[in-house]
């Protein structure tokens, strides 16, 4: 394979003077996988002090073998990941292949045709999984490449090892920050190439979705889409934003233009971080410290 194709570039990488290679065994490790990027963070279980945290670029690849390849060759280069002493590893899947089903209709036997609705799906080389939401009435279905699913869990086979969908672990930080923030509001989340809408009502979750983007126009364009059908104010509803978007930058300034209550959300409350994570933006890397509520 061309080294062009297997290339990744670590773009952000933070590390507690506490983090003790020595501790492992009671270190919670966090991976967040998507096309185009990869984050990995690291908990203390003792103290829920946040250690490590690590965020990538890959290249573009073509086919999911090819993906494949080339987090081998991240795993296999880093001086941690092939480790095999973690207390748990979670693992998140960034995919459009999901669907969200109330537990009340939920039938295990039918979690093809759940995912069937919105989605292509091939059994032959896909694993369906599914992830019973711990704060929200919901359950989610998703689907990743049995390659990918097989080759994740042989790395661990001394840890406990789980895997969700990103949209279960922003639903589940939205619904913790809102249990001591403004209520109804809209969230969003700003991640690489596609945005994320949640809403809860009366503190139960009402919309999710997440769209592809490819100009800045979209962003305005399914914001106020969701807006109008959730009959929402572009004038005075709240909302709070998370992800890849700097307080200064210019898609910023044009958020605010059409919507005059947005602010950005905090950094979740339920971990810890030491005075060397003031260099990332607490807005920043929302969905990965969520994984840590997902059980």
């Amino acid at each position: 394979m061309d080294t062009a194709t297997i290339s990744y570039k670590l773009i952000k990488k933070i590390k507690d003077e506490k983090f003790d290679i020595d501790k492992l065994h009671q270190y919670n490790l966090m991976i967040q996988i998507g096309i185009r990027d990869l984050q990995i963070a690291v908990v203390d279980s003792t103290n829920n002090r946040c250690v490590l945290l690590e965020d990538y670029i890959l290249a573009s690849v073509k086919s999911y073998k090819a993906l494949k390849e080339l987090l081998a060759t991240l795993f296999e280069e880093h001086h941690l990941l092939m480790a095999g002493f973690w207390k748990t590893v979670r693992i998140s899947l960034k995919s459009s292949k999901f669907s969200l089903v109330p537990s009340a209709l939920f039938v295990k036997e039918a979690l093809y045709d759940y995912l069937k609705l919105n989605s292509t799906i091939d059994p032959e080389h896909e694993e369906i999984l599914y992830y019973k939401h711990i704060k929200s009435d919901a359950i989610c279905v998703f689907a990743v490449r049995k390659e990918l699913y097989e080759w994740l869990n042989s790395l661990y086979p001394n840890a406990e090892v789980g895997f969700i969908h990103q949209s279960s672990a922003l639903i589940e930080g939205v619904i913790n920050f809102e249990k001591t923030n403004k209520k109804n509001t809209m969230y969003l989340y700003i991640d690489r190439f596609k945005l994320h809408i949640i809403t809860l009502k009366n503190n139960k979750l009402e919309f999710y979705n997440q769209f592809s983007i490819k100009q800045f126009n979209d962003y305005i364009k399914y914001i106020m889409l969701v807006m109008k059908g959730l009959n929402k104010n572009q004038k005075t509803s709240d909302v709070v934003l998370w992800g890849y978007i700097g307080k200064q930058s210019p898609h910023y300034n044009e958020f605010y233009k059409f919507i005059k209550n947005i602010s950005f959300g905090d950094r979740p409350d339920y971990l810890n971080y030491g005075y060397i994570f003031d260099e990332v933006q607490d807005h920043h890397f929302f969905d990965l410290y969520s994984i840590h509520l997902c059980d």
